[in-house]
């Protein structure tokens, strides 16, 4: 008897002391959300901050690794909630929820501290959080869910059909606009595709004022694409390597539940990418340098168009079919491939750079473009030719009308070039 009582007493004591550092856990999570809120005090917005909006309950942001998705939140936050006590941030690769339930947290918070809006994030790496999302959703009608994670996070995919649930926000990297923005250089509206084509002359001389402009334009190639770049500059390109492992190790490891030897299948393509020109790259010499079949290998590069890391670019013949018919894959932006180049000792192709950041700068505006046989890219009916100012126009001779010759180190176009520049207005 007297042991079964001091068993009880000792589950008692258990019991109590879990209560406590259960509320002191929940004070923790409040102080650090409030102390994230203080210290973000960034002037400038990122592109999408203007179209980001909680008019539905359930609200996704994805995007890269360090494309500033966690300063876009709390900045959201700090600018447009009215009562920040109804507010919970989260960043759910805490320690603490390896161990304990979100939902349980979320149920406390909501009935004891009144919170209204939870913002999630890095939720992707939550064990199930794709489900307890939903329970979330489903439970608690007057709840605002924000959530944040890894590109690859496709909802469509989700078990849990949440696709209908949520509306969802994808985040790029820095544009050459934002680059100029974010280092008080200049502060220009975005312009449109349509306006880059039609009205280039008008756009030129709204940019003229700026100066060193090709100077800027040249570091912005090296090194700004990521926000963290501001931060600090000089282990700029050692940070990106980390996030591809983390990308690959972390994050599509937990979300593919892929095995190792496939994991570093994956990093293997992306240093071969660095070092071979996207016009000598296919499936077939993908397979033989990685040593698995073709069909293998068309999976890893979808996974990792998915995860951000690369682009790949179906001919404009196979119209949307981008994963069946690729003809041309890159490395996702200019400072990934400089950086990936750098680590496998190879030294990035000024070549590369410019066509990685045409097509970046095209999707980031939500333009279609596809690889050309006529130029290098085609866009709607229009085929671009990118390259240095001393590119001629026998590329382009057979469809003159419609192209275009892309030159970087160049302020002003003419009838048949355009500034490789001006598509870093884009968005």
């Amino acid at each position: 008897k007297k042991k079964k009582k001091k068993k009880k007493k000792k589950k008692k004591k258990k019991k109590k002391k879990t209560i406590l550092d259960y509320t002191l856990m929940i004070s923790d999570f409040i102080n650090t959300y409030k102390r994230l809120l203080n210290a973000t005090n960034y002037r400038h917005k990122r592109y999408l901050y203007h179209e980001f909006n909680l008019s539905n309950r359930l609200t996704g942001l994805i995007g890269p690794r360090g494309s500033g998705k966690t300063t876009l939140l709390l900045q959201y936050i700090k600018a447009q909630i009215k009562n920040l006590d109804e507010v919970i941030y989260l960043s759910i690769d805490h320690l603490y929820f390896s161990e304990n339930s979100l939902i349980d947290l979320i149920q406390t918070l909501y009935e004891d501290y009144g919170v209204r809006y939870c913002f999630l994030d890095e939720v992707h790496k939550y064990s199930g959080w794709d489900q307890a999302l939903k329970n979330l959703y489903d439970s608690y009608p007057d709840l605002t869910i924000v959530f944040s994670g890894s590109s690859s996070m496709d909802l469509v995919k989700s078990s849990y059909d949440l696709s209908r649930r949520a509306v969802m926000f994808k985040l790029k990297g820095m544009s050459f606009r934002e680059y100029l923005l974010f280092n008080e250089v200049a502060e220009i509206p975005s312009v449109s595709y349509r306006e880059i084509i039609e009205e280039r002359s008008e756009v030129e001389k709204k940019l003229a004022g700026i100066k060193k402009l090709k100077g800027h334009f040249k570091a912005y190639l090296n090194s700004g694409y990521y926000p963290f770049y501001l931060e600090d500059s000089d282990s700029y390109r050692q940070k990106i390597v980390r996030i591809v492992e983390k990308i690959i190790y972390e994050d599509i490891s937990n979300f593919y539940s892929l095995k190792t030897a496939s994991l570093s299948n994956l990093k293997r393509i992306i240093a071969y990418l660095s070092t071979i020109p996207p016009g000598k790259v296919n499936v077939n010499n993908l397979s033989k340098h990685i040593g698995v079949d073709n069909k293998t290998i068309q999976n890893y590069l979808t996974i990792l168009a998915e995860s951000g890391l690369v682009q790949l670019l179906s001919s404009e013949k196979s119209g949307g079919a981008l994963l069946k018919k690729t003809e041309k894959i890159y490395l996702d932006n200019p400072n990934l491939y400089s950086a990936i180049a750098e680590e496998v000792g190879h030294s990035a192709q000024l070549g590369t750079v410019r066509e990685i950041f045409f097509i970046n700068m095209m999707r980031g505006a939500g333009e279609n473009i596809f690889y050309s046989n006529t130029g290098d890219f085609i866009v709607g009916d229009t085929v671009f030719e990118v390259g240095g100012k001393g590119k001629d126009k026998k590329q382009i001779s057979k469809k003159l009308e419609s192209s275009y010759l892309v030159k970087d180190d160049i302020l002003y176009g003419s009838k048949y070039e355009i500034p490789l520049y001006l598509f870093g207005f884009l968005y």
